[in-house]
């Protein structure tokens, strides 16, 4: 992703795109993970909540489109084709995101899939690496995009190459290279890269304030960005944290439009490390330090995407 400079003159907020964290339970554990999901993972939406988020995104005008994700959202499949068809219902695109896991020959693939061909999806992300594993996974996603192209479901494969050729400046098209060193990857995979000096993060490669997608996890927490909350849409209506919005007035996302992570550890006095793997790698690294201080209670959440899984509903 190509790294612009940040303005000063604000653009009102226009959401585009909602996803669904539906869970953060997976059945592997990657080490380049952005929200450290894993078998023992807590959190996962009720039919309630999914229901809740479809109609409040079908509330927004200019949201035309929801993805599921995860963790894995097919290990809770009832709610994901629930989720699918209330979506549909209302004319959003539909879109999932899965390691497909479930491809175990290609009548599994085509038993999982159908029902979602029938509904319309627009896309199916599938996702593998050279961090999933053994050749098993692969060819799970093999099969799953094989069955998928025939029933024509429009398909991408997200393929993260060897750790030392990625970093968070690479493509955001499903192609090669897509990763961000946040997350289990600050932890796991950062060390294994060369690094730059902290003065040269001034920029955020999410680009606020051109904030055209959020995450809903199954806490209710808006995330701009993995652990960057905008508020909880258990707690007030989507449209209306939107509406309220003021990016360069938030706390986290106003220093990060300034001047990147390197704002972000200036504005709160933080000493930073002298290099980090990418601007993702630097901003996570400060919002840890950051997180017990007042000034940013309820917005450096939830503990999941802090590598802390304790946290219960």
């Amino acid at each position: 992703m190509r790294f612009r400079s940040m303005v000063c003159q604000m653009s009102p907020v226009e959401l585009s795109g909602v996803h669904l964290l539906l869970t953060y339970k997976c059945l592997y554990e990657c080490d380049h993970c952005f929200v450290w999901s894993g078998p023992g993972a807590k959190g996962t939406m009720t039919l309630a909540q999914v229901e809740n988020i479809i109609e409040q995104a079908h509330d927004i005008p200019t949201v035309t489109r929801v993805y599921f994700e995860g963790g894995e959202p097919f290990l809770f499949y009832p709610l994901l084709r629930r989720g699918i068809e209330l979506a549909r219902k209302h004319s959003l695109e539909v879109g999932v995101v899965t390691n497909a896991y479930f491809a175990t020959d290609d009548g599994a693939a085509d038993l999982w899939l159908r029902p979602l061909s029938e509904m319309g999806i627009s896309d199916l992300s599938l996702s593998t690496d050279v961090h999933h594993g053994t050749g098993e996974e692969k060819d799970m996603v093999l099969r799953a995009r094989m069955a998928a192209e025939k029933l024509g479901i429009p398909t991408g494969v997200i393929e993260i190459e060897e750790v030392e050729q990625l970093s968070c400046s690479g493509p955001k098209d499903g192609s090669k290279g897509q990763l961000c060193f946040r997350g289990r990857a600050a932890e796991k995979l950062a060390g294994k890269v060369k690094k730059k000096p902290w003065k040269t993060f001034d920029a955020c490669p999410e680009e606020p304030p051109a904030i055209g997608r959020v995450h809903v996890d199954p806490y209710g927490n808006v995330l701009f960005c993995q652990g960057i909350s905008v508020g909880n849409a258990w707690k007030k209506p989507l449209k209306k944290i939107m509406a309220e919005l003021e990016p360069e007035k938030h706390p986290i996302i106003g220093p990060l439009m300034k001047g990147g992570p390197a704002e972000l550890a200036r504005r709160f006095g933080v000493t930073p490390k002298r290099t980090y793997a990418d601007a993702c790698h630097m901003c996570y690294e400060v919002r840890r330090v950051l997180r017990d201080r007042q000034a940013v209670k309820g917005i450096l959440v939830p503990d999941q995407l802090y590598g802390i899984t304790s946290e219960s509903r």
